[in-house]
């Protein structure tokens, strides 16, 4: 039987049924710490958890592409080549983007 895994909504990494519950709370607050240390400019709204209609066979499935998503709308596109980066490498990043 293969386990079953959960895709955080703000990191977008997998993680067992029950280690999620744990792994949330935490990376909401490395979220939030690591948000709070960017410039103005580049501080994004707290990420909500997504709603995913109950219901059907596949609800893990629907569950893991809705997390999936959110964590990548957490991604910000450099100016100069269009890549997408976590706000805290964006600034690394431009400073060598030509």
């Amino acid at each position: 039987r293969r386990p079953y895994f959960r895709v955080c909504y703000i990191c977008g990494r997998q993680f067992g049924l029950q280690s999620i519950s744990i792994h949330e709370p935490q990376c909401l607050e490395k979220w939030r710490t690591e948000n709070n240390q960017l410039p103005r400019l580049l501080r994004r709204e707290e990420p909500r958890k997504p709603e995913v209609l109950t219901g059907g066979s596949c609800t893990l499935r629907a569950e893991n592409e809705a997390a999936y998503h959110s964590a990548q709308a957490q991604l910000l596109p450099c100016g100069n080549c269009g890549r997408t980066f976590l706000p805290d490498h964006l600034i690394v990043h431009q400073k060598c983007c030509r």
